[in-house]
């Protein structure tokens, strides 16, 4: 476990607001550690803080000019920042992916590096299966969140109280990013530790950071002194919201840390401004922007508790509203948004659907569209139906009062219908997507549920076909597997590595005791 001698210090560049006044930032890497040896070669860890200095009249960040200046008249930061990279930067695939922490834990390894039968949860900073250091990624975690890994600047109010300065977290973002992609070196000539070694830049988060990004979109940070910062997005379970952010709070934690839920369903913020991405996209590019290509994934849980088909309709009526040409959006059918082993405090067993291999792979295809213009999979999405005063979905604000929330349509299963279709919903051994109790407790209302059919017809009341009746032998459970997983693969939502991982775990499925009889033991 190295460690930099003196903590190397790294000044940003000169890097602009969405109304460019110069921020001058230093990264202090303090801790350099092995990470292991990938498809891309050796990859390291540094671990350090990112210091800059912004113009108190920068535009759009609200409460700037109040804060307290350095000596020189700037408004300072400082945040925590991570990135994994290749020991030869040359060795990497000239992306940088800068994951976006959600309330403090970073996410990319939870999103791209987690296995099957171990789902590895946000916070998570082991390699994991490896797929983003195989492929040559460099990996930057940025956290930006009040009292999660960020000194935001701060300002007195007219009452005496402590107020932060909460949109900075924005330019934290935006200006580590173009450092990264894009300085050469500092004042004194230290290196930037990706120096050359990067041609596109991709973001990603998760439920309050793909609100984060979809903000930083519309309010006009992904750009600095005239050029993109961000290529490409992808955006997971971020339903219809964006992150309440541009304000100054008091603490301990930020404007962005709540969401509307079943227990507070008029919490505000949220759901107040553009609801879908067109709208965003509308307002990026009438500013003369020229928008990323971006990706916008769902999951069936998303609808009932996130109101995610206001992503979709907007405020008014049913009618999915036309996406622009550089967005795709993708409903994962029967997937949670939030994905665990157990969940002991809810009424159900929660969602097992495993949807990490199609962000591996709708990731691979962001990248290609971004770097070589591949076309990307077409949008996919589930059918829906409006659910009017359906306990068990979210509904729309008072404030949103044409908005109606939809859920999508589900098979005589009570399997979700359309949408991307992985192995275990076109292969069902059960009910993927459904709602867990109590819906109050947010973390039940995110784990979805699962239920497993019957093995046999024994004592089956469900009403469903039992697993005998689906499939006539293990033979015939594992071929259907292996088609589904091919058809997947085919239409760009599985890599090759995932479907004999998933073709591999149903083999080993032992449905039908052993290989070759019919039906299950009694």
């Amino acid at each position: 476990m190295g460690r930099f001698p003196g903590a190397v210090a790294l000044l940003v560049v000169a890097l602009g607001g969405n109304a460019a006044q110069a921020a001058v930032a230093r990264l202090e890497i303090t801790d350099r550690q092995p990470y292991g040896t990938f498809g891309a070669g050796d990859y390291v860890r540094l671990d350090g803080t990112v210091h800059g200095e912004l113009a108190p009249d920068e535009a759009g960040i609200p409460d700037l000019d109040k804060a307290e200046r350095t000596p020189d008249g700037k408004v300072a930061y400082a945040a925590r920042i991570i990135l994994f990279i290749p020991s030869d930067p040359a060795a990497g695939n000239g992306a940088l992916l800068v994951d976006v922490p959600n309330r403090g834990n970073a996410y990319a390894n939870a999103l791209y590096n987690s296995p099957r039968t171990r789902p590895m949860q946000s916070g998570n900073l082991e390699p994991g299966t490896g797929f983003l250091e195989d492929r040559g990624y460099a990996v930057a975690e940025v956290y930006w969140e009040l009292g999660r890994g960020a000194d935001l600047p701060a300002f007195t109010d007219g009452d005496g109280k402590r107020r932060f300065v909460e949109g900075v977290g924005f330019a934290i973002v935006r200006d580590a990013a173009d450092f990264l992609a894009h300085a050469a070196a500092d004042s004194a000539g230290t290196r930037n530790p990706l120096t050359g070694a990067i041609n596109r830049t991709i973001g990603t988060g998760k439920s309050q950071d793909g609100r984060f990004l979809k903000t930083f979109l519309l309010h006009g940070f992904n750009v600095v002194q005239g050029r993109r910062v961000f290529d490409g997005l992808h955006v997971f379970v971020s339903g219809a919201g964006l992150l309440p952010i541009l304000q100054s709070g008091t603490g301990p934690h930020s404007s962005g840390d709540k969401t509307p839920n079943f227990a507070d369903p008029e919490f505000p913020g949220v759901n107040d401004g553009p609801l879908t991405i067109g709208e965003i996209v509308k307002t990026v590019e009438a500013r003369g922007e020229v928008s990323p290509k971006m990706m916008l994934l769902n999951s069936t849980v998303d609808y009932a508790s996130l109101r995610a088909s206001l992503g979709r309709t907007g405020a008014h009526g049913t009618a999915d509203l036309p996406l622009p040409a550089n967005v795709r959006m993708y409903d994962v059918a029967g997937a949670s948004h939030v994905t665990v082993v157990k969940s002991e405090s809810c009424s159900l067993p929660p969602g097992r659907l495993d949807w990490v291999p199609v962000a591996r792979a709708t990731l691979q295809r962001l990248d290609g569209w971004v770097a070589r213009n591949a076309p990307p999979p077409a949008t996919r999405l589930m059918p829906l139906q409006p659910a009017p005063g359906d306990p068990n979905v979210l509904q729309a604000p008072r404030a949103l009062a044409e908005a109606v929330v939809q859920v999508p349509q589900r098979d005589a299963d009570g399997n979700p219908i359309g949408g991307v279709r992985l192995p275990d919903i076109a292969v069902p051994l059960g009910v993927h997507g459904g709602q867990n109790a109590p819906l109050t407790q947010f973390t039940c209302s995110l784990v979805g549920a699962y239920q497993p059919f019957a093995r046999n017809s024994d004592g089956n009341d469900t009403g469903r076909p039992s697993l005998a009746e689906r499939y006539s032998n293990q033979q015939d459970y594992e071929n259907r597997v292996r088609a589904a997983a091919r058809t997947a693969q085919v239409e760009g939502f599985l890599l090759p590595a995932d479907v004999a991982v998933i073709v591999n775990a149903a083999a080993e499925t032992p449905l039908f005791g052993h290989h070759g009889e019919t039906a299950p033991p009694r």
